[in-house]
């Protein structure tokens, strides 16, 4: 055995959230151009710039998504089983949203007819805004605790309802979510646009920004007063996995004690503020590819500060606080983790290396121009 047990835990609590933040920094643009649509195309050749924009990409990128509740089922099984159980409407309105996505890539320009394109166009627009709004809701969730307990034999039952979950400082977490990546989305498109479409996406960055930061600190300074979660008994990091095998506190400010213990770790939600703001400055400077690299750092920066503050909770409970999931207590076991990191050892690099080809491939600019030559057909 090249790892331990307990260094498996930690390097799969690695990979997914490097997972999470691939899918956020790429799949992310997908969603924000998605909301942006409506607001940036004018008519109907502008449009559909902005969908050709990212549409030749767009199915490459959910492998990131795909990837993560696949790594999430085998790395945490009982993590997965109660995020999907407790969230199944949220999650099942995520996923109804993504399925306007292919339909309204494919489907819109298959006719000449406007009132068809102003349908999809509407879909696109749904299959944007709804992921990325109940994304930073979960997250928000994750972060108040879910009412769920265990019972000795592992069952789960959970004892709160959809609107439940729509609580004011879960809706600030999907305030961030959406403009973070709408933010992303408008850098692209000032990346891979010209002429109006590009002026428009300037001033989208500018705003999308702006709010996301200001939801950020908000967020952030309602963490300080949030009631939080500590393990207060051992723990066994190379022990078998039994949630229910500890106990837990919840109090005020708990979830600062990791920054507290480490200050350097305070460097994170700092890299928030200061890559949003050399977000704002490189678009204006007509910098988009530098700005699309720091809009990345931002939304990582947002990523890693919910994640860093849980650690090492991944599902906490609000109503049974000793049934709160952990990444030491709710994994697979120790052959599984293993086989799960050669694999990926193997198969990311590939995935990373297409990406990266893929977006030297397509690096060029859509133009209304080469819009204007394609049949209705097409994007």
């Amino acid at each position: 055995m090249i790892f331990d047990y307990e260094t498996l835990r930690c390097i799969w609590w690695g990979f997914l959230g490097l997972l999470l933040i691939g899918f956020a920094v790429s799949g992310g643009y997908d969603l924000g151009v998605g909301v942006l649509l409506p607001y940036l195309g004018k008519t109907d050749d502008e449009r559909r710039v902005i969908i050709n924009a990212s549409a030749p990409t767009w199915e490459g990128n959910q492998v990131w998504l795909i990837t993560a509740g696949g790594a999430l089922f085998a790395a945490w099984p009982i993590a997965y089983a109660v995020a999907f159980s407790s969230l199944y409407v949220a999650l099942f309105l995520t996923l109804f949203a993504l399925w306007l996505r292919p339909l309204g890539f494919d489907y819109r320009s298959k006719m000449p007819n406007q009132q068809w394109r102003d349908y999809w166009d509407k879909a696109l627009f749904i299959g944007g805004f709804v992921p990325a709004l109940i994304f930073g809701v979960a997250f928000g969730n994750l972060l108040k605790g879910i009412p769920f307990h265990l019972e000795s034999d592992m069952r789960m039952s959970y004892l709160g309802d959809f609107w439940g979950l729509l609580n004011l400082f879960s809706l600030i977490a999907g305030v961030v979510s959406l403009f973070m990546l709408t933010m992303h989305g408008a850098v692209f498109l000032q990346l891979k646009t010209e002429g109006a479409i590009q002026e428009r996406a300037k001033k989208a960055v500018v705003l999308a920004t702006s709010v996301t930061l200001a939801a950020f600190a908000l967020a952030g300074l309602w963490v300080t007063r949030l009631e939080g979660y500590h393990v207060t008994s051992v723990i066994h990091e190379n022990g078998v996995s039994n949630p229910l095998a500890k106990f837990v506190k919840r109090g005020e400010g708990l979830w600062l004690d990791n920054y507290q213990h480490i200050p350097a770790l305070w460097a994170i939600p700092v890299l928030v503020f200061v890559a949003g703001g050399l977000t704002i400055w490189l678009s204006k400077k007509d910098q988009p590819g530098w700005a699309f690299i720091s809009s990345a750092s931002a939304i990582a920066g947002i990523i890693l500060t919910a994640a860093v503050s849980m650690f090492p909770f991944l599902i906490p409970s609000n109503i049974s606080l000793n049934s709160s999931l952990t990444i030491w207590d709710a994994s697979s076991s120790h052959k599984t983790l293993q086989i799960m990191f050669w694999a990926t050892v193997i198969f990311l690099p590939m995935v990373l290396l297409y990406t990266r080809w893929v977006f030297k491939v397509l690096r060029g600019k859509v133009t209304v121009q080469q819009i204007q030559q394609q049949p209705y057909h097409f994007y």
